[in-house]
């Protein structure tokens, strides 16, 4: 029995295919050990989101290599996608995001021939790769990849160059893998993609038309966008949240930048008006619902102006928390072009600046909540507490053991940041 250890970076789409790598692995007898150690073969599921994305990319694939010379090492992902010509002495499978659901018979390949394999595509051409998953072991909260790719082309995005265009999972397929969980157990599905709220572009569906036949499998208790775009939050998609309770009580909506100048820059396709409306228009339908957000901090031509007009824009909109990313150049994006790039100390500045900003605002969004009741979905038990999300993915600390995957009604009795502290009710 060969072994194998699986290291992933980025996103869970990311998170996702590698669940489902390992699952395929373990089908064909392959023995699943921590990366650590020494396997006879290591898969690297990389990133490109960020220059430290690369670097991460890179010192996972020469550790693996240098772990076992001996070893088969499979690199992959964005990564890989967007450098083609990428290769280290001991790699010996390279492919992008196309072809992960071949690991088997890449690797039965590879060890019948020892002959390095690269196997890479167009990323614009490719189809959509569709993979299910049953299970996620040690997870109460499963994931669903529906979609794939990007078309929206922001100016400093690499990701529609590394993932391809938008296409979408089956409608029936997303129906049957999300009612299979449901039936094993899982109580709380994920919805994920790389632009999720694109999905069904090019099927005969949309997003919205998909949410009403989710949220009436039966036993399916909590539904979780993993992110979505504010200009994807139409009517129809508001109504679904607007009339079940299964849709949590959560959004996160990426703004990227707080002011008009900088968002024009990016190629987003809002201002803040049509956002700040947005939230309005979703806050009349849910008063309490958590709004979380990405923001980049430092895109070329940022003033100390500009990013303070962001730092106002945040707490004006009161986000519940802010996903602080300092603005990492991609080379073949438009913003790699740019003129007045800002220097790495001042995007580090405003980066610590802008999450203590997120720290405020998080505190205040959970104390609404005391003496509130809240129902808690049991993850963890550490240290005599048990730990678990709400709907609004707050983090609860509870005293004793509670049982694992069970939905507890909780009173918040105070925050003690990170978490509220709740008792069970």
């Amino acid at each position: 029995m060969r072994s194998v250890g699986i290291y992933t970076l980025g996103c869970k789409v990311n998170t996702y295919e590698s669940e489902y790598i390992e699952n395929e692995l373990v089908r064909a007898g392959y023995e699943i050990k921590d990366f650590d150690d020494i396997c006879d073969v290591y898969i690297i599921n990389t990133c490109t989101v960020t220059n430290n994305s690369d670097s991460k990319s890179r010192k996972m694939i020469r550790q693996a290599i240098k772990r076992n010379p001996q070893a088969c090492v499979v690199a992959m992902g964005c990564f890989i996608a967007v450098n083609k010509d990428y290769h280290e002495d001991g790699l010996d499978i390279i492919i992008g995001n196309k072809d992960k659901v071949r690991i088997v018979n890449l690797l039965d390949e590879y060890f019948k021939n020892k002959k390095t394999i690269v196997d890479l595509y167009s990323n614009r051409l490719s189809d959509f790769e569709d993979m299910r998953i049953k299970e996620f072991p040690g997870r109460t909260r499963a994931f669903v990849k529906i979609q794939d790719g990007c078309d929206n082309f922001c100016s400093y995005c690499i990701i529609p160059f590394a993932r391809g265009k938008c296409r979408s999972k089956k409608e029936d397929e997303v129906i049957e893998e999300v009612t299979d969980l449901v039936n094993n157990g899982y109580k709380e599905v994920v919805l994920t993609g790389i632009h999720t709220g694109s999905y069904g572009n090019d099927l005969e569906t949309n997003f919205a038309d998909l949410l009403k036949k989710l949220v009436k499998i039966k036993g399916l208790e909590r539904l979780r966008i993993s992110s979505i775009e504010v200009t994807e939050l139409n009517e129809e998609v508001l109504d679904v949240i607007r009339k079940s309770n299964v849709i949590v009580n959560h959004l996160h909506i990426p703004i990227q930048a707080g002011s008009d100048e900088i968002l024009k820059a990016m190629n987003r396709k809002y201002d803040l008006d049509f956002y700040k409306q947005k939230i309005a228009e979703i806050r009349s339908i849910r008063p309490d619902i958590a709004i979380s957000t990405d923001i980049i901090v430092g895109f070329p031509g940022e003033s100390e102006e500009l990013f303070e007009k962001s730092i106002e824009t945040c707490k004006n909109i009161a986000f519940s928390k802010l996903h602080v990313f300092p603005y990492s150049e991609r080379r073949g994006t438009k913003a790699s072009t740019m003129k007045n790039k800002i220097p790495g100390n001042i995007k580090k500045d405003r980066a610590r600046r802008l999450i203590k900003v997120s720290e405020e605002l998080e505190r205040e969004y959970m104390k609404k909540f005391i003496n509130k009741g809240l129902t808690v979905l049991i993850e963890e038990y550490k240290d005599g507490f048990s730990f678990g999300h709400t709907s609004n993915f707050i983090h609860v600390k509870i005293p004793g053991k509670l049982e694992h995957n069970s939905m507890i009604n909780v009173k918040i009795n105070k925050v003690e940041y990170p978490y509220a502290i709740g008792e069970v009710i």
